[in-house]
């Protein structure tokens, strides 16, 4: 299908070079995000997607805490 838009030609340019920069068309670039917003996952799905990520809400940490003065030590 094409689709006809009325862009600034300022707007279309920087586009454009932000395509090619890319690697890719300002074309393909277009379809990609209208892909990219139309896909959008079921936000229950993603939240428990994190759940599982996270082990449960746990983690990986074995009782490990952050400490301020380690973290902004100065080697």
């Amino acid at each position: 299908m094409n689709l006809t838009l009325s862009i600034d030609d300022r707007l279309v340019q920087q586009a454009r070079k932000t395509a090619e920069a890319m690697g890719t068309s300002l074309d393909q670039l277009i379809r990609d995000y209208l892909e990219e917003l139309t896909s959008q996952a079921d936000p229950e799905a993603e939240i428990e997607e994190l759940r599982r990520l996270s082990l449960g809400g746990h983690g990986r940490s074995r009782g490990w805490k952050l400490n301020r003065e380690e973290i902004h030590e100065r080697g």
